[in-house]
């Protein structure tokens, strides 16, 4: 086991590449609101979410992986009222049945003051019993917040077999 462990960790370092970097980063604003086109794109209905939300943090590009051990880290961008307003970093990790790697994007949305003045505090993390929605064409339409927040992912690449329980850690910068 001690072996698999070593190996698991160690692949997952080339992977991730030692986690996401924390600061404003203006490149990674510009991916964020090509993601939110693309999210927009591949779910026309998301616009509502993206128009109506308090705030909402848009992580452009998450990379997981794992062998037995997972984890996934990626930066993102914050938005109030359609601007950016600070950075993000997302950093997860996950125990169980997986082998592989992915990339995908992720978009968290605030449906409220209170829901994002408590990620900026950095006091947000997502639990393995909050889900987030896959997007495609009209999954938009039946999502709805939990605990002030609805999470939306769109897979880029990468192939992954999983069944683990993990969580999401946040932390925010601002700009």
């Amino acid at each position: 086991m001690t072996r698999k462990l070593v190996l698991g960790l160690a692949f997952l370092s080339i992977i991730i590449g030692g986690g996401p970097a924390l600061g404003w980063d203006p490149d990674n604003e510009k991916q964020a609101i090509s993601a939110v086109d693309e999210f927009k794109r591949a779910d026309p209905g998301m616009d509502s979410f993206f128009n109506n939300a308090y705030g909402y943090a848009v992580f452009p590009k998450i990379t997981k992986a794992g062998i037995g051990i997972g984890g996934a880290g990626g930066d993102g961008t914050v938005f109030q009222a359609g601007n950016s307003i600070g950075s993000s970093s997302m950093t997860q990790l996950t125990v169980g049945l997986q082998l592989g790697g992915q990339t995908y994007r992720e978009a968290i949305f605030f449906k409220d003051k209170a829901a994002l003045d408590n990620f900026k505090q950095g006091n947000f993390e997502v639990a393995a019993g909050l889900s987030a929605v896959a997007v495609k064409s009209g999954a938009s339409k039946t999502a709805d917040y939990n605990h002030g927040v609805a999470i939306f992912t769109m897979e880029e690449g990468g192939l992954m077999f999983e069944a683990s329980v993990g969580g999401q850690k946040f932390s925010y910068e601002p700009k």
